[in-house]
């Protein structure tokens, strides 16, 4: 969970970040006078790819960076930039622009090991998972992050896209967050939601063991673009768009998705659970 959903999508950078080079490239590109079709065409990736470049809103790979440098002859400027900004990247929050690939994202996948995914979490949870992490927060600070968390959930209106599929660990239904009430309405939705055939969930049950992922993961993929990688831990984030690490990413969730409960097992577990906070309430 990320505090400052609702921060402006480019806050935290510096004149000479991602955002700048961006501004550069395409300042460059149109100085040459090639569209971002034409520029990515040269460079071996999409038009659209290119504005996620001029927009700040994906980073580049160095080799790419520098088939620009030669298309544009800028003297291995693109280059050494992409290195610099790599090599020295401060801890930055990502949030606002993973919440954004979600809604260019044509497949999202996500492991999520202690709290309800925030696409499908009900307003009362979300308060309580907020509260719990920021005790001191004013109520009107924590009610702006809920309503940002819940903005994000018009990708579920669509009927079917993006796909989205989500393992959750048993402790996510276990741990009585909010409450029993809480509880019984978030599970509540989660069965809604599957048996709407809008998301496909499973659970990571205790049997399993040890999980392969010790934090919460997030896979998206889109028709233009490479796949990202978004892992987040305490009061952190870390947009991944490396292919290497991506893929090491993918192959860890596809061993967690296959030591979990089966979709139909998950689905009865999930009402169960739900059921039994029903009675508690």
């Amino acid at each position: 969970m990320a505090r400052g959903e609702g921060a402006a999508r480019y806050g935290g950078q510096t004149k000479f970040g991602w955002g700048f080079f961006g501004t550069e490239l395409k300042r460059r590109r149109e100085a040459a006078g090639m569209t971002q079709q034409e520029l990515g065409r040269r460079v071996f990736c999409s038009g659209a790819y290119i504005g996620q470049f001029e927009t700040g809103i994906r980073k580049p790979q160095l080799d790419i960076a520098q088939r620009i440098d030669a298309e544009l002859g800028t003297d291995g400027f693109f280059g050494r930039m992409c290195e610099e900004l790599i090599n020295s990247s401060p801890a930055m929050h990502y949030f606002a622009d993973v919440a954004y690939l979600e809604t260019i994202a044509t497949e999202i996948h996500a492991y999520a090991p202690m709290f309800v995914p925030g696409v499908f979490q009900t307003a009362s949870y979300a308060h309580a998972v907020f509260k719990a992490a920021f005790p001191l927060a004013l109520n009107s600070d924590v009610d702006s992050w809920v309503a940002s968390r819940l903005e994000r959930q018009h990708i579920l209106e669509h009927a079917t896209k993006p796909l989205l599929w989500a393992v959750i660990d048993e402790h996510v239904i276990r741990r009585p967050t909010g409450g029993a009430a809480v509880m019984h309405a978030q599970l509540a939705r989660l069965a809604e939601l599957v048996r709407a055939e809008r998301i496909i969930m499973q659970v990571l049950p205790f049997s399993s063991g040890a999980p392969v992922l010790g934090g919460m993961v997030k896979l998206m993929a889109f028709d233009d673009a490479p796949p990202v990688a978004y892992a987040e831990g305490a009061m952190t984030g870390t947009l991944v768009d490396d292919p290497v690490r991506v893929a090491r990413f993918r192959l860890a969730y596809d061993f967690v998705r296959a030591a979990a409960l089966p979709r139909e097992a998950s689905l009865g577990l999930i009402e169960s659970v739900a059921e039994e906070y029903a009675d508690d309430n």
